[in-house]
């Protein structure tokens, strides 16, 4: 069982991470309005000590503990930390994203210390960002000075700020997005504020005071107990449960080769720059999680480190799973950072993957993932040559050949994490997802392939909770069933084009281990629908269908795409019988130029 503790932002994200799994877990929050939507979760209210926190582990069977508090409820992980030392639990801690401290705030180690720089620095009228529960610890300044607090616009709050005996006239409620206009309206000499990270608005807060040339003055967040493990979102929380918890979710998620590659790359750099070499590597994915891998190997010479990363795919069924990744990085003599080819990764031959003809098989996030953590180490020219041994017997088992990619394997990834698409397990995992997805949104169920999709298709229903998200992988016709079953009326279902040049054609499970894109097929749909002859020659001469978008001229979109949308709709409305279904097509950058729905409604 899993005890998760806190009724933040980043409480409510690890509790809609475990509550997908479908099994029960217990979550705590302090106070009572701090309520989280989920399925599966067992609510517990109110503070615990050390000893109510320890028998309620020894009497549930606790087996990891799951800290996503705020920041600054220094009591709670101490507490957590005291009962995981007597009871040998694991601690996991849902931490926030922090931005780079700015050397334009005045950073204070306490509050004790910030009201001793106020009064040096001859700040009489200060407003306070740092909630009702700062006080008391504020109490020296705001007796001898003008203070303003900013506090929740809850009763409590209120009672609570008036009982410690500040004046009402003094208090200002908090409304999002109103930092600049509040500054306004308040002109302080001052701002303290808390280090409360992205989701506790900090950059908003510092923003708004620049532009109005109002000093800023941040309390630094507590330091955490070294025994805590430390996660920054969706997939690092999971595969600590996935550590801790086996079994809890049905299937290992595994990492991509483009991570694995990052890793490598940055324990090659850091060997290389410190002489050691690094037993483990942070680095950050695509959408800004931190992430840790282990480094099996590391060779340090005069100008150049190679360190090496083992793939583990989790239990998705992948040709790479278990292979080395090998990066070497050299210094370079000319500036920026070079891509080279190494042994058993592929040669680009042919136009339309998106990277240069002639140079090394290595996708752009990945380019993009390892630009960004040698830059941030290194400002000179480097050379990163990757390599996987036997990665050219490797390609042999996949579609890099017909693709025009020679030589070697493909260093891959959009998100840096495989999820396990390929089973029953995850089919069943949809279903809980609905199951979620219906307690919490019933009206509308909003399906898409993966993360990239995912953020884009959120911005259509701003609106809807996390929960009314679900990755259907490719397995468009499952999830669709699923959603009949359980009497979904709306659906959406966000696709890009890749996938629905399968769909059009009858291909529900759209895995490219059971189909592949079909070029007669796309002809001839091009054909009836009224395309110019020059849309089958761009057919036959792509390599991958998000060509389509750049080759096509946009009269041929226009008539083609609707026409793949409509086909779409065909083979997925007789598994939906009684609901409406909406189909969003996207493009690469985000945009749903094309859509279609069926005719009735629910």
């Amino acid at each position: 069982m899993i005890l998760i503790l806190g009724g933040t932002t980043e409480g409510r994200k690890a509790v809609s991470t475990v509550d997908e799994t479908g099994q029960p877990y217990y979550y705590s929050t302090k106070e009572a309005n701090q309520k989280i939507d989920c399925k599966n979760g067992i609510r517990l209210t109110g503070a615990m000590d050390i000893d109510t926190m320890t028998s309620f582990c020894r009497e549930k069977s606790i087996r990891l503990i799951v800290d996503a508090a705020h920041p600054f409820a220094e009591l709670l992980h101490q507490t957590v930390a005291e009962v995981a030392s007597r009871l040998s639990l694991p601690v996991v801690r849902y931490e926030r994203i922090y931005p780079p401290r700015n050397s334009e705030v005045v950073w204070c180690d306490s509050y004790a210390d910030a009201v001793r720089r106020l009064e040096d620095d001859g700040i009489t009228f200060l407003l306070a960002l740092t909630g009702v529960q700062t006080i008391t610890k504020l109490k020296a300044y705001w007796q001898k000075y003008h203070c303003v607090f900013r506090v929740l616009d809850q009763q409590s709050s209120l009672e609570l700020a008036e009982r410690q005996g500040v004046d009402r006239k003094n208090i200002v409620f908090y409304r999002p997005g109103e930092e600049e206009a509040l500054l306004y309206r308040v002109k302080p000499q001052a701002v303290l504020t808390k280090e409360s990270g992205e989701s506790g608005g900090f950059s908003e807060k510092f923003a708004a005071a620049k532009k109005m040339n109002i000093p800023i003055y941040a309390v630094k967040r507590p330091v955490l107990p070294s025994t805590f493990i430390v996660v920054t979102g969706y997939f690092g929380l999971r595969k600590q449960i996935e550590r801790f918890v086996p079994g809890f979710f049905s299937l290992r998620s595994g990492y991509t080769t483009g991570s694995c590659a990052t890793a490598a790359a940055k324990a090659a750099l850091l060997a290389l720059l410190t002489g050691s070499p690094q037993k483990n590597v942070t680095f950050t994915l695509p959408d800004d999680e931190e992430m840790t891998l282990p480094v099996a190997e590391t060779l340090i010479e005069k100008d150049a480190a190679m360190a090496t990363v083992v793939k583990d795919s989790g239990d998705d069924p992948d040709v790479t799973n278990g292979c080395k990744i090998c990066v070497t990085v050299a210094l370079g003599k000319e500036p920026g950072i070079r891509f080279l080819q190494g042994e058993g990764v592929g040669k680009v031959t042919l136009p339309g993957l998106g990277l240069e003809v002639g140079g090394p098989a290595i996708n752009p996030t990945p380019r993009q993932m390892i630009i960004h953590e040698l830059s941030s180490l290194y400002d000179g020219g480097l050379d990163v040559t990757i390599s996987v041994p036997g990665g050219e017997a490797l390609a042999a088992r996949t579609f890099n050949p017909k693709l025009g990619v020679v030589g070697g394997i493909s260093i891959i990834g959009t998100s840096g994490v495989v999820m396990p698409f390929s089973s029953e397990a995850f089919v069943e995992a949809i279903r809980r997802e609905i199951e979620v997805c219906r307690a919490l949104s019933p009206d509308r169920l909003v399906i898409n392939s993966g993360g990239k999709s995912e953020r884009f298709i959120k911005k259509e229903y701003p609106e809807l909770p996390d929960q009314a998200f679900v990755h259907y992988g490719n397995f468009i016709g499952e999830t669709l069933k699923i959603a009949a079953d359980l009497h979904i009326p709306n659906v959406t279902m966000g696709i890009m084009i890749g996938k629905a040049v399968k769909l059009a054609e009858g291909f529900l499970d759209t895995h490219s281990k059971k189909t592949v894109m079909n070029k007669d097929f796309l002809e001839q749909v091009a054909g009836k629908s009224g395309c110019s002859p020059q849309a089958s020659d761009v057919i036959r001469e792509m390599t991958l269908a998000r060509e389509l978008w750049i080759r096509l001229s946009a009269s041929d979109r226009d008539c083609l795409f609707p026409a793949f949308l409509r086909l779409c709709l065909h083979h997925c409305m007789p598994l939906l019988p009684h609901s409406h279904l909406t189909i969003l097509l996207m493009d690469e950058d985000g945009n749903i130029p094309y859509r279609t729905e069926s005719s009735h409604s629910s």
